[in-house]
């Protein structure tokens, strides 16, 4: 008699082709393109967390919203956001939240949590090349422009 187990499949479907995507060149391409894609009625409310993806040229893979919390603060389940990368097979990333309250500096949570990830993407030869947070104004707080990472 054979057991039966669960059959796992993994997929990764693309709407735009990459080669058609656009590439971040810089914290000034990523912080506004981040700002973009949040809800403009809920910035303001709670924190959420999104990671954008990249390829080896920086192009655009997407964007996924890994979580969304509360007024202060939001989860970040590492696993998942590394089964995202994965799955992907993003070579660089960029780490987002937002801060609803408008204060750009990071707290000493936000610092700890980038580093935990980066030290785990090294396992992985992902790149974490920044980590940005954004603000409801508009305005963004880049990691790496100011040698956090």
């Amino acid at each position: 008699m054979r057991s039966k187990v669960n059959e796992i499949k993994i997929s990764y479907k693309e709407k735009i082709a990459l080669s058609k995507s656009p590439a971040i060149k810089s914290s000034a391409d990523a912080g506004k393109l981040l700002y973009e894609t949040w809800d403009k009625d809920t910035i303001a409310l709670q924190e959420s967390f999104k990671v954008l993806l990249l390829n080896n040229s920086n192009k655009i893979k997407g964007i996924y919203q890994l979580s969304s919390g509360g007024i202060t603060g939001t989860l970040v389940d590492v696993r998942i956001l590394f089964a995202v990368i994965l799955k992907s097979l993003s070579v660089g990333v960029i780490l987002s939240h937002c801060h609803p309250s408008g204060k750009l500096m990071p707290s000493e949570a936000d610092k700890q949590l980038t580093e935990k990830i980066k030290n785990a993407a090294a396992f992985f030869d992902v790149k974490v090349l920044d980590h940005i947070i954004v603000v409801p104004n508009g305005e963004y707080y880049s990691f790496s422009d100011n040698g956090l990472l």
